[in-house]
């Protein structure tokens, strides 16, 4: 039976620490997986590294197109060899932070992507946020990533885990955890237990905004000092208000209390706080 074990030694490698290398090995939550995703004959499916493939078989036989990036050339040539007789499998070595999801779409009636991926726990936010830049390309994802990572995107207001993440993707998608996975079900272990997520893009944000870029700003603002109010973050920021009077004034407008500290609003209170600022700058 192939399985990670097998095809590293017949391959003569081992997994590389500096890429955050961890393997899933177990059957069964690999099944589990894909059966989250939710995967259709008529959809294009991208493997955020694929690794040795295991995966990538599987979603072969159920996808319309599979598209497996890795960034380690080592892999893909396993990969191309693996899977040399899989016509709907494309390869590609490519580093994923940089990597131009939009070009997978042939036109703007094509359907959207499937992501789908063991994510490398030492760049997962980084791979998350680029991920959500390309949401307009991309109907789901299904994502491992470290437990305490999926704990911060799905907390809810007045928590400790809530922050940025959480704030950013309630508002353009719907995050649900799907399961948790012991470290048990990886080769190498990783020292941290893991959890699956699927984020579904949502058609429009969760508020309607006057300006996406700016309402990220501003969250990022109010989490810049996690124990400073709102209105001493908006106080320090680079924003080109005369006076703490004008920021009160515009606070009060959005209904929110300058003394409230930015983990207890919630994504519409942002989105209603980012619109009166804005408008108040053009």
């Amino acid at each position: 039976m192939t399985t990670v074990r097998s095809i590293l030694r017949d391959s003569g490698m081992r997994p590389r620490k500096c890429l955050g290398q961890s393997f899933l090995e177990d059957k069964n939550v690999i099944s589990k997986i894909i059966l989250v995703a939710d995967i259709h004959a008529q959809d294009i499916v991208v493997e955020i590294g694929a690794g040795l493939g295991i995966m990538t078989e599987i979603l072969a036989s159920q996808a319309g197109k599979v598209i497996a990036i890795d960034v380690d050339p080592r892999m893909t040539a396993i990969l191309r060899e693996r899977l040399q007789d899989q016509p709907r499998v494309e390869i590609m070595e490519r580093d994923v932070l940089t990597f131009d999801f939009s070009t997978l779409q042939n036109d703007d009636k094509a359907s959207k992507l499937k992501v789908i991926g063991n994510i490398p726990y030492n760049i997962s936010t980084p791979i998350l946020f680029h991920l959500l830049a390309f949401r307009r390309h991309i109907s789901s994802m299904v994502l491992m990533f470290q437990k305490e990572v999926v704990d911060r995107i799905v907390a809810s207001p007045g928590t400790k885990e809530y922050g940025i993440p959480s704030v950013l993707i309630s508002m353009f998608t719907v995050p649900t955890r799907e399961m948790n996975v012991p470290a048990s079900c990886f080769y190498p272990q990783p020292k941290v237990a893991s959890s699956v997520i699927k984020i579904v893009t949502r058609e429009k944000p969760l508020f309607d905004l006057a300006d996406e870029l700016f309402f990220s700003k501003i969250v990022k603002i109010a989490f810049a000092m996690r124990r400073k109010t709102i209105l001493n973050n908006l106080r320090a920021a680079d924003l080109p208000f005369s006076s703490d009077e004008e920021i009160e004034i515009l606070l009060d407008q959005a209904g929110i209390e300058g003394r409230r500290r930015g983990e207890t609003l919630s994504p519409e209170e942002f989105g209603r706080l980012s619109n009166v600022f804005f408008a108040a700058l053009t």
